[in-house]
Formats: structure tokens, sequence, C-alpha cells
């Protein structure tokens, strides 16, 4: 499946963003100005699954959504407001972009990006593509709207294996990019023809297979739930596998008292208030000098907070903008996975 590729660009992961702490009247007030923000400008608030507790929070009792990629490309489409305010990294601006050019699209900081989407690059991907022209090019929400333009295709973890059955069928043979342990999980389930890019999610190859085998013999009957960026150790050991919703869905859904979360740390906010008499354990990701049992967040998302988002409501100088041209073919493999997740019926990252 794997081919040689040029060396990839070295990505700087940045530090974990370390905000200022607020009291409770303090965030209280925040969360009111930023309320009479978002009225002031029309706006909706858009978040991840993985950002911050409290930006899940104000984007629910706001009128806006949280969700994963794929619904919230979907909420972003059919919402009457003329500014969308999303929290979480850049691809998921763009594709708000991409969808709505007409509407203005904010985020509290344009360099909150992603490891598969800087490890990508549009140039070196688009040269890949060309020295394989019989593939059908598939690719990955977490990607640049340059390589979203190059694609057949745009998937979400949620939808990538009915559309890559549904290609398998076609009998057409896929180049797919950027998560290399997405796509492998994928080319095992389905048995269709991979050639698969290099990249990665930093946040889930730090997931211990070693570690995780003995938490689950400390907790025999909790079941294992793991998002397939992860490695296929990782994923071996799972119960479940499977996009952020439907992670979601298994906790409520499922009669596990207890659970070990191989994800983001973000995500158990959702959890928690859907199921709150369950128990979450965070799969681990400590190695030898780790100073933290489980470290599983997003530093790209952990530069949302409420402090900014008030800031670019204000001032809204952190505006996506794509290039014309760019947006137009972006659209058309984006539409096509959202008119083949209607035609299917599927729902929800």
């Amino acid at each position: 499946m794997h081919q040689p590729l040029p060396p990839q660009p070295l990505i700087t992961v940045p530090p974990h963003p370390q905000w200022p702490s607020l009291t409770a009247a303090e965030k209280a007030d925040l969360k009111a100005d930023i309320l009479a923000l978002l009225r002031a400008n029309n706006a909706v608030l858009v978040a991840h699954y993985y950002t911050d507790d409290d930006l899940q929070e104000l984007a629910e009792t706001s009128g806006g959504c949280v969700a994963d990629s794929l619904e919230m490309a979907r909420f972003g489409a059919a919402t009457n407001a003329t500014t969308l305010v999303v929290c979480g990294v850049r691809f998921m601006g763009e594709t708000a972009k991409i969808l709505n050019p007409e509407k203005r699209v904010l985020m509290p900081n344009l360099q909150a990006t992603c490891s598969l989407d800087e490890g990508c690059p549009a140039d070196t991907f688009s040269a890949f593509c060309d020295a394989h022209p019989d593939h059908t090019v598939v690719v990955y929400a977490n990607t640049s709207a340059e390589v979203k333009a190059r694609a057949d295709w745009v998937v979400t973890s949620s939808i990538a294996l009915p559309i890559v059955e549904h290609l398998k069928a076609q009998n057409q043979k896929i180049l797919w990019a950027p998560d290399k342990h997405l796509g492998h999980y994928i080319a095992q389930v389905t048995g269709a023809d991979m050639l698969l890019w290099n990249g990665a999610c930093i946040v889930h190859e730090e997931f211990k297979a070693v570690a995780l085998a003995r938490v689950r013999k400390l907790h025999p009957d909790a079941a294992v739930l793991v998002h397939p960026e992860a490695p296929t150790d990782i994923v071996d050991q799972a119960q479940v596998v499977g996009s952020t919703t439907q992670l979601i869905k298994a906790v409520v859904e499922l009669p596990n008292q207890t659970f070990i979360v191989a994800t983001d740390a973000g995500i158990f906010w959702k959890m928690r208030q859907l199921a709150p008499h369950k128990t979450l354990i965070p799969a681990p990701t400590a190695g030898e000098g780790a100073t933290c049992e489980s470290c599983a967040h997003c530093p790209w998302m952990g530069m949302n907070a409420l402090q900014n988002l008030a800031e670019v409501l204000r001032n809204g100088d952190q505006e996506i903008v794509i290039d014309s041209a760019i947006r137009e073919r972006a659209v058309m493999p984006i539409q096509r996975m959202l008119d083949f997740a209607r035609m299917r019926g599927i729902g929800g990252r």
C-alpha cells in the first residue's frame, strides 16, 4: 500500500496554549459578552467535539452547533446566519467557507492548523496524484482547500467506509490522503485497492498499545473505543472503531458502564453530558519520561478559547479567505460527499 514519497515537511507542533484562568464571575461575564456579540454580528457558533468544554457549552446554549466535521459542514450550510464562527482547526473553517462563499467565516485563531493538513502540502500532493492518474483521489477532510481542490472525493471518518466501498464496487483504484492509519483501517475493512499517503495525526499516534493492554486488564468489563486515526495496534484492541459521533453514540447505547476512550480528550464533555452515569477512562499515551498519563489533546484545538472568541467577534480580523478558483474546484468533491450522505441517510467525524 505504501509508496516512497518525497521527504515530508517538518511539522512544528506548538506548545499547548496556557490561557489565563478566569473566575466564575469573569467567565460568566465573558460568555454574556460573546452572546451579545453573536447577536450583533448575526453570527452562529460552530464548535468541534475536540474544543474546550466552555466553547462546546456556549455553542449549544447560543443556538449553534457542537459536532464532528461532517455535521459542522452541514450546519454551516443550513443556517440563516450571515457569519459563521468556527471553533476548531483551519480546515474546518475553510470547509465552511467553501460551502458558504457568501457568508463571512471567522475563527478565533487562523494559526490553528492540523498535523495531517501540514503534512500534506498541496504541491507535493498534486505531483503524487499526477504520478498515479489511474487512481480516484479521495482525501480526508483534514486537508487544505488546495488539496481538496485536487480531489475527486472528500470524506470524513464517519462516511469514509461507505464511500470507499462504493468506489470498490466500481473497481476503482484509490489514492488516499493524508492519514495512513485511517487509510489502512479502511483498506483492511473494505479490501479496496488503496495507495496511501504517509501522514498521521500527532494526537492519535501517541496512544500506547502496551499501556492500553495494561489498562484493559485493570478494567476487564470496559469497552475500548478507538478513532481509526489511531495506529493498528490500538485499533486491534477496540470493541468500537469509529468517528467522534459514533464513539459518543457507543457510550450512550452500549450496556457497559465503563469505557476506555482512545481519541482527543475534548470528546469527554459531550460523552459526560449524554451519559453522566458512565465511567470514562482516557486511553494512555504515557511513555518514558511522560509528565501525564494521557496527554491526548490537540494543541491546535487548544488555540480556541473564550478570550480570543470574544476578540474575533469584536474585531473580525481572523477571517477565512479562499481564492475563488480554488473554492470552485474544492466544492465539488465536498458536495459529492454531502450528496452521497443524503442519498444513503448517513449522519455524522
